[in-house]
């Protein structure tokens, strides 16, 4: 080799091991631990909290790791309420980027209730606690580390990565993606959007079992049912009592129960859950939607004893809230009651109301909707990002099952969807079965569920890095 040949080797060898030295310097588990402390350890509360100020602190991260001024941006209504985008720029620019989303609120914690502070990351017997831990904070730690983590790298995605940390999902707050979607729909218009605020692992005693894929979400509706009259004395008792009157209405409501219905996420959610399950149950999971006649009419009914499996077959109402009377020795002249409906996927709100007003038939009872949220159509199973997942979840388990869910519940992807972006709840933070503690006491997440989400997060953001992109 020639002396020429040689300096030009060693140079090579030396950008090599400066590439692999700013690989190595990027601890993600150590950094994931700090962003993790940092975002508890700022109170986003609607009550007392700001969503400005971890917003940016979020910023500074990326400032400090080189992202370009011009690609943070943090918007929103007012001054304590505001949300952060930021691009990570992609070469091809002419595909549609990739939203990855979460936000920055969290429900209020009552520290008297708790055994640690909730506004205070706490590790102990081998779990992070904290307000936020479970919902979303962790798994807005696991998008943020691992973005840095590529930048570290000097990875150069196929296309571009938006990461959208955003205030108000929880409520009484303004909500920060419809602002965004009404305000700057530029900066989060992408071809899909991954939300780590839905879907997620499954464990049973710290093992996971199951990868949910959320592509769909029931649509929120509250309904009040009203029954008025003159009231009177109470020692002089009337038929039409409005307590009576509604109650008998409440017990209609309830004893009813909604066709079982499928759509294109909960078939499959039933089709690749039945060969996970043993027994009765996984042949009833089989014959849902596989059988025919009297064979799947008895299965939906096995199935519909359980509260999460009737959830996810049909629309449900609840009564949630009552109000009557103004006197303890007078009749009432007026009762009130919530119904609280979780709708399938296309079911409009003058048909629930329609179809209660006939099951309850008493013209006595006015029915009125108190709040209505957008529908929210179900997202179609992409082939390109189950491949993503499923190469991402080696990281959390081998050969996790992956499974296409619908939530019960509801999250600010219905918003996206509606704005025609299509949207897929999942994170790789495993959580057991039996201690879900979103919006309770002692929230808390593994330690270990904690580092293998920000694997499965960087695996699957380097994943998509890589689709599409030229040979």
């Amino acid at each position: 080799m020639n002396r020429l040949g040689f300096i030009a080797g060693m140079i090579a060898l030396g950008v090599a091991a400066a590439g692999s030295a700013r690989a190595q310097a990027f601890d993600q588990r150590a950094e994931g631990r700090a962003i993790l402390k940092e975002l508890i350890e700022l109170n986003t509360t609607a009550s007392a909290g700001n969503t400005t100020k971890a917003a940016e602190r979020i910023a500074a991260r990326f400032r400090r790791a080189g992202l370009p001024e011009a690609d943070i941006a943090i918007v929103g209504p007012d001054q304590v309420h505001k949300s952060l985008v930021l691009r990570l720029r992609g070469s091809d620019r002419s595909r549609k980027a990739v939203l990855l989303l979460a936000h920055l609120d969290v429900v209020e914690a009552a520290k008297g209730d708790w055994t640690v502070d909730p506004f205070a990351l706490t590790e102990k017997d081998g779990f992070y606690y904290g307000r936020g831990t479970q919902d979303v904070k962790g798994g807005a730690t696991t998008l943020v580390s691992a973005l840095l983590r590529l930048m570290a790298e000097r990875v150069t995605p196929s296309r571009d990565f938006i990461l959208a940390l955003t205030a108000g999902e929880e409520g009484e707050m303004p909500n920060g993606v419809k602002w965004l979607l009404a305000n700057r729909k530029d900066l989060v218009d992408a071809e899909y959007c991954l939300n780590v605020d839905g879907g997620g692992v499954d464990s049973e005693k710290g093992k996971p079992v199951v990868m949910n894929m959320q592509a769909a979400e029931k649509v929120y509706l509250d309904l009040t049912l009203t029954v008025k009259n003159k009231g009177g004395h109470s020692s002089l008792p009337r038929p039409d009592n409005a307590i009576n009157t509604l109650a008998r209405a409440l017990v209609k409501v309830a004893d009813y129960t909604f066709p079982a219905e499928f759509n294109e996420v909960t078939r499959a959610y039933f089709q690749r859950s039945a060969p996970l399950r043993a027994g009765q149950l996984g042949k009833d999971l089989s014959a849902a939607i596989g059988g025919k006649g009297d064979a799947a009419a008895a299965a939906i009914r096995r199935l519909s004893a359980d509260p999460g499996f009737n959830a996810q077959l049909r629309t449900t109402c609840s009564a949630t809230l009552l109000s009557a009377g103004h006197a303890p020795n007078a009749l009432p002249q007026t009762a009130t009651a919530n119904v609280n409906c979780r709708r399938l996927p296309g079911l409009a709100t003058d048909s629930v109301v329609k179809l209660l007003t006939k099951i309850i038939a008493d013209p006595n009872v006015v029915i009125s909707v108190r709040s209505d949220w957008p529908q929210s159509p179900p997202s179609p199973l992409r082939a390109d990002v189950e491949a993503a997942v499923r190469g991402a979840a080696e990281a959390i388990a081998p050969s996790l099952p992956l499974v296409p869910s619908m939530d019960t519940g509801a999250t600010d992807g219905l918003y996206f969807r509606n704005a025609g972006i299509p949207t897929y709840g999942l994170t790789g933070i495993a959580i057991d079965v039996d201690d879900v503690r979103a919006h309770g006491r002692d929230e808390r997440v593994s330690v270990v569920a904690f580092e293998r989400g920000q694997e499965f997060a960087y695996r699957l953001l380097k994943g998509l890095a890589t689709q599409g992109a030229a040979p």
